[in-house]
């Protein structure tokens, strides 16, 4: 497979949060297929300050296996499913990976599933991914909404795997998609997912990522705005058990004006050494005017030894924006809350499940699927249950 690099230039962003330390302007990051072009990951580098090579189970290596899955789908009449090679114009047509892990499994998976949503209608995609294997894979996913068309594509992983993803996601002029994304792996699965997104004119995408299960489990999610009047929707819901690492990594690239996006993550945490990790970067650049744009970030600590981070990161290169704006706050219960509902007879454990349900219902009822909202939200109660909350 031929190898694509954009070089970089080199500079440093007037804006970060945590650490005192600077870091690389966003869009200045090398992007490449060839995985060479990538060091060896190190604490060093911004993007694995948290996560070290160890808790990622050889995804970083030179070439990985191609994933021996199972790949269910079922889909509405006009919706088209074929594998297809980097001859194909949708092959890359979202953006190319910009670290290690993904780079290894852009080159590792041969061919990429394309499922193509035809234009000017209402479709419905369902993809159920599952596995049973330990060696260290690669998968490579295209979603290519056709300009007018209106769907909505969940992303189903299960199962134990040891897997680097790579999903693209390439919305049309007009169209409108929904893009669910899944994690409820098994306890000693680990998973790297890259999802880059790109919209046209007027386009519309609603992505929602949902991590539930699974040793280490990291989503890198992207959308870069084409031309104007785009809107993006990014939402997360996660749920973190003693010994788990959850991480969560956005960017927003306003590079055309007149566009909107809305980044809304909310988590929980009980247990010994759980740790979830939210990085949200938005970019506003100098041709972006009348951007409009907010990223908010919740975490709710339900036990003592669980740690959550949250790193909101805004750059703006123009002053003509219609708003811009970031927030984010991890603790534990609100002593009121609970308070008022014990007060109306409630015990004190209900009441704290309660909280959370209702903390993470907001995430959950976005999703406009019946069956998966139920089934996420008995995860949760079986997540309470476990911990006695």
């Amino acid at each position: 497979m031929s190898a694509a690099t954009q070089t970089a230039q080199h500079g440093l962003s007037e804006h970060s949060h945590g650490a005192g330390v600077p870091i690389q302007t966003r869009y200045e990051r090398k992007r490449s297929t060839n995985v060479q072009d990538f060091p060896a990951i190190s604490a060093r580098e911004e993007q694995w300050r948290y996560l070290s090579a160890d808790r990622l189970g050889g995804l970083d290596a030179d070439t990985l296996s191609e994933f021996t899955g199972d790949l269910a789908i079922t889909h509405s009449d006009g919706v088209t499913t074929a594998w297809v090679g980097e001859e194909n114009p949708a092959f890359g047509g979202a953006g190319i990976p910009e670290e290690r892990p993904s780079a290894a499994a852009w080159g590792s998976a041969k061919q990429a599933y394309l499922v193509t949503v035809p234009a000017n209608q209402k479709s419905d995609v369902q993809i159920a991914l599952s596995s049973d294997s330990a060696e260290p894979s690669a998968l490579h996913l295209i979603i290519d909404a056709k300009p007018f068309a209106e769907a909505t594509v969940i992303l189903d992983h299960k199962g134990h795997a040891i897997l680097g993803e790579n999903v693209e996601i390439i919305v049309g002029d007009e169209a409108q998609l929904t893009v669910v994304s899944i994690q409820d792996w098994d306890d000693h699965s680990i998973h790297a997912s890259t999802q880059m997104a790109r919209l046209g004119r007027n386009s519309r995408l609603k992505h929602v990522v949902v991590s539930l299960g699974g040793k280490t489990v990291r989503v890198a999610s992207s959308t870069e705005f084409t031309q104007p009047g785009g809107d993006t929707e990014m939402l997360g819901m996660y749920f973190a058990d003693a010994g788990q690492y959850l991480e969560n990594r956005l960017y927003v690239d306003h590079a055309v004006p007149n566009c909107k996006s809305r980044v809304t993550y909310k988590g929980a945490l009980q247990g010994e050494k759980a740790h979830t990790v939210w990085v949200g970067d938005v970019l506003i650049r100098m041709a972006a005017e009348g951007t409009d744009t907010y990223e908010l970030n919740r975490n709710l600590l339900l036990t003592d030894g669980a740690r959550a981070d949250s790193v909101p990161n805004l750059e703006i290169e123009t002053g003509k924006i219609e708003g811009a704006g970031h927030a984010s706050a991890s603790g534990r219960f609100d002593d009121e809350q609970l308070f008022y509902l014990q007060a109306r007879g409630i015990t004190e454990i209900e009441a704290r499940r309660l909280v959370v349900r209702g903390f993470l219902n907001e995430i959950i009822q976005q999703i406009d699927n019946e069956q998966i909202r139920e089934r996420l939200t008995k995860s949760i109660e079986a997540e309470l249950e476990r911990s006695g909350s």
